[in-house]
């Protein structure tokens, strides 16, 4: 069952929920992990089962990286505010350095989010 670990920027939450609803069938699938408050939001809005970390600015971020290196999660999707992001809000950098250590990947927008989920059915698909 794959793994993906579910984050976004305050404004970005929204975004992430409604992505999540118009793709809950698949990520019923999935084992979900996210930090603390979009967790916490998605679970409300949609009633999927979800591994909360931290929050972000507490290190949820720095927990769900720690995944990455126990070779834990295939795949992130970080929907940040590349213009706004508050001082408090998870950032982006070491994770993504971590993933491309790792060669895990992360989605960082709706499209490239719905490609990396789109991917990830595909292999869950070939293996059953």
């Amino acid at each position: 069952m794959p793994r993906v670990a579910l984050i976004a920027h305050d404004d970005e939450k929204p975004e992430i929920i409604d992505l999540v609803t118009d793709h809950e069938s698949l990520l019923a699938s999935f084992d979900l992990v996210a930090t603390g408050t979009t967790g916490q939001r998605i679970a409300e809005e949609t009633g999927l089962e979800i591994e909360r970390k931290k929050s972000g600015p507490v290190g949820g971020d720095t927990q769900i990286g720690a995944e990455v290196v126990e070779d834990r999660l295939d795949g992130i999707v970080f929907l940040r505010d590349p213009l706004t992001a508050q001082p408090h809000e998870p950032d982006i950098t070491a994770l993504l350095r971590i993933c491309d250590v790792h060669d895990v990947p992360m989605a960082t927008t709706r499209t490239s989010a719905e490609y990396l989920l789109d991917g990830l059915a595909a292999e869950l698909e070939e293996t059953v």
